[in-house]
């Protein structure tokens, strides 16, 4: 009985954990995002440059990578594995970003954070292998704030359930999560400032 109990909790944090990684996460947020601000047809005007230059892209390296033994797993524990995860992240970023401002002639300003985010969270990396999935979901937690303050609240509760189960599963420390938990903390602080600016 002592060993089910520890291997169930195992497995429901394996489930919570793969579901909310940081692709799903923003991907669960631009979809309510384009359901609650777009139409169907503007929704697919963002959102196809995102999944096609960013998304798409990240989970074919992912699966290469795996595949082809340089990283360990899909959540890429390893921090010298890292090091490229995050440039190859930010390339992407930069590539949409760059064809986002040519076509529409503006900066946006999530993705713009999102590289902030990758960039702080690399230089953390050489110090510390902060834990991206706690990051990503305290960010998107800022994001859902900005639409509805009840949704923040709710994703920020998920980042923290998140967060334990990335302990609990051992791909982080204590100190890794809350590293991972202060970067995305102080990052969306300064979006949510530069959001509230840019509204008025």
């Amino acid at each position: 009985m002592e060993e089910k109990h520890p291997l169930l909790v195992h497995k429901i944090s394996k489930v919570i954990s793969d579901f909310f990684n940081p692709l799903v996460s923003l991907f669960i947020f631009f979809i309510y995002m384009s359901i609650r601000e777009y139409s169907l047809k503007d929704s697919i005007l963002y959102f196809a440059p995102i999944l096609l230059m960013i998304i798409v892209p990240v989970v074919i390296w992912l699966v290469w990578n795996v595949k082809t033994k340089r990283y360990t797993n899909m959540d890429v524990s390893d921090r010298v594995q890292r090091k490229t995860l995050y440039i190859f992240i930010a390339c992407c970023v930069i590539i949409y970003l760059i064809f986002n401002y040519l076509k529409n002639g503006y900066i946006d300003l999530v993705m713009l954070f999102i590289l902030i985010l990758i960039f702080t969270m690399q230089i953390s990396n050489f110090f510390i292998k902060s834990s991206m999935h706690t990051a990503f979901n305290v960010f998107v937690a800022a994001l859902f704030f900005t639409l509805n303050w009840k949704a923040g609240l709710i994703w920020l509760a998920i980042a923290a359930l998140v967060g334990i189960t990335r302990i609990i599963l051992k791909r982080h420390t204590v100190k890794e999560v809350f590293m991972g938990a202060g970067i995305a903390f102080l990052v969306s602080f300064i979006y949510l400032y530069c959001n509230i600016q840019f509204q008025h």
